[in-house]
């Protein structure tokens, strides 16, 4: 009994654990949410929306510095999302990029004997008759495992082709760990599924699980080795690509040996200049063979941050490229259906295109909007969007003028806002994989125009989709002449609904323009109801507490009245 009652102590003391690292993340989150509805939809209701602007830089500060310390402290898949955080240099604030940057790199290590202890249980082994020699201080510290610097011993060295080595373990207990964050990230996404703006354009549960299966995979080491060579089988003539090889009889679920392919960091500059290499020439290439992998392969590498892409110097004959990009970390992988695939590449060409239409068309056929979308105006807006700012770069877009910004957003934003906007199931990697590939293109070169990688890749899907032209253009054919036949027909019915004074037309921009200024009106009424009854209240409370006290309570009604008119219509 007396060799029971520590392991009982120890698995109460996990289980309290476990409660506590639950309750930690849904109160970090609760808090977040109500302080963004303050801010971001309450006070704007009640005209207060300048103070939501003034806060706002520094409200984001705040946020980025309490999740980093959350994420470093607890570990698990918080980090994953504050690597996903980190990487949007192209759209989120630098007060969260900055902050969360660090997240790449700052995992603090598990101390050596628990790796040790681990490895050797999977490997059936001590480690010193397993390996040459396996060096204690890790080489790197991830949130799912850490890695260590090894040496094969000859007879493995003979039969995989290379020497030195990372072996690759899983932090201790992390299974039960991604347990619990995934079960509050699952509450979270209940909460939000709540919130009809967000549950309007994505389904958060269904964002959750695809989270949820990726982050099995990423524990899963076997799984990950056989992504690996899938990849490198993917880029097995390509110059441009390296991919580790894999010891596979030193690999179990939980323990991965893979060849030693460390490098330059990709987003290192100053080591990249000191090997004579130049950052802005690594970016254009990084970004093409991310397109190669999303809209030729089809199976691609999910999360490409900095401390997974290297940049390896080779010896090449005189004008070749003296360098190659080595990809490591193959757990989190995306593969890409044929449907999504076709729509992925219409986007692609209509974007390099600065074709509005087409790219509104792409974007339906991908299923980001609904079936539902009048998408008339987005085409408008989108073509309004590549006449101005098409062909800029991130520093050139910095550089214009925020009021051209904010024309834009008057002109568009309730015709983007209105529009029935969804994320579709089986997009999270996508989307992940192509804002990662934007910010470490970002960092490489300010003046990066994504526009010079699209178009080039464009015009060669055009080629590819040329044997296509004959079937577009007999369906079009087929098309028209259906079009022809049904003609009389509606010309007939149209006549009668004119003779009959029935004939409705639908301007949708003039209908939310006036259902917006309906809901001003009811606003304004109501603050100036409001004001009254409580300046009033002020005013006979000095003679009368209670009819004061009634006239200051009643002026809720009108304030909350205020607050809501017209939610229907938002």
């Amino acid at each position: 009994m007396a060799s029971v009652r520590p392991h009982r102590a120890a698995s109460a003391a996990g289980a309290g654990d476990t409660r506590a690292r639950y309750r930690r993340i849904l109160r970090f989150a609760a808090w977040n949410l109500a302080v963004t509805w303050w801010f971001e939809l309450f006070l704007p209701r009640i005209g207060l929306a300048r103070v939501a602007e003034r806060t706002r830089s520094r409200r984001m500060q705040r946020f980025a510095r309490r999740f980093h310390g959350l994420a470093v402290e607890l570990g698990g898949l918080m980090i994953k999302v504050g690597q996903f955080l980190s990487s949007r240099l192209d759209i989120l604030p630098p007060e969260i990029t900055r902050e969360l940057e660090g997240l790449q790199d700052e995992v603090p290590p598990v101390p050596f004997p628990s790796i040790r202890a681990l490895a050797e249980v999977e490997l059936g082994a001590p480690l010193d008759q397993v390996f040459a020699f396996v060096e204690e201080v890790p080489i790197a510290a991830a949130s799912l495992g850490q890695a260590h610097r090894a040496r094969l011993r000859a007879s493995d060295a003979a039969d995989t082709g290379f020497t030195d080595v990372v072996l690759k373990v899983q932090r201790p207990g992390i299974d039960a760990i991604v347990d619990v964050d995934l079960a509050a990230l699952r509450k979270v996404g209940g909460w939000l599924s709540r919130i009809r703006l967000v549950s309007s354009r994505a389904n958060m549960p269904a964002l959750v699980e695809e989270f949820a299966q990726t982050s099995f995979e990423e524990i899963d080491y076997l799984h990950e080795a056989a992504n690996s060579e899938r990849f490198a089988a993917d880029f097995s003539d390509d110059g441009r690509v390296c991919v580790p090889g894999i010891a596979w009889e030193r690999s179990t679920r939980r323990v991965l040996t893979l060849e030693d392919v460390t490098a330059i960091k990709i987003t290192e500059a100053r080591a990249l200049r000191a090997a004579g290499i130049d950052p802005a020439e690594v970016a254009p290439v990084f970004a093409a063979v991310m397109f190669d992998q999303m809209f030729t392969n089809v199976f691609f590498h999910a999360d490409p941050h900095p401390g997974n892409i290297f940049v390896t110097p080779v010896t090449a004959p005189a004008g070749d490229r003296p360098w190659k990009l080595t990809f490591i970390d193959f757990g989190m992988m995306g593969e890409i259906t044929s449907s999504t695939r076709s729509g992925l590449r219409k986007l692609l060409i209509a974007a390099a295109a600065r074709d509005g239409r087409g790219l509104v068309a792409a974007i339906n056929d991908v299923g980001v909007l609904a079936p539902s979308a009048d998408t008339v105006e987005m085409e408008r807006a989108m073509t309004h969007l590549f006449a101005r700012f098409g062909g800029m770069g991130f520093a050139e877009l910095r550089e214009v003028d925020p009021r051209e910004f904010r024309d834009f957003a008057v002109e568009f934003g309730d015709v983007v806002r209105s529009l029935p906007f969804q994320l579709p199931e089986n997009f999270l990697l996508i989307i992940r994989a192509m804002s990662l590939t934007s910010g470490v293109c970002s960092s490489l070169d300010e003046r990066f125009n994504l526009w010079d990688s699209v178009e080039p890749y464009a015009a060669r899907l055009l080629r590819d989709e040329r044997g296509n032209i004959v079937e577009d253009v007999a369906q079009q054919a087929l098309d028209a002449a259906a079009t022809a036949l049904r003609l009389p027909k509606r010309l007939d019915a149209l006549a009668g609904r004119l003779e009959e004074g029935s004939l409705a037309v639908a301007n949708p921009r003039l209908e939310r323009q006036i259902a917006r200024l309906d809901r001003t009106n009811r606003r304004s009424a109501s603050a100036l109801v409001f004001a009254a009854l409580l300046i009033a209240g002020a005013i006979v409370r000095a003679d009368d507490a209670v009819l004061g006290g009634i006239l200051m309570a009643g002026s809720a009604v009108p304030l909350l009245h205020g607050m809501w008119a017209g939610r229907r219509g938002l």
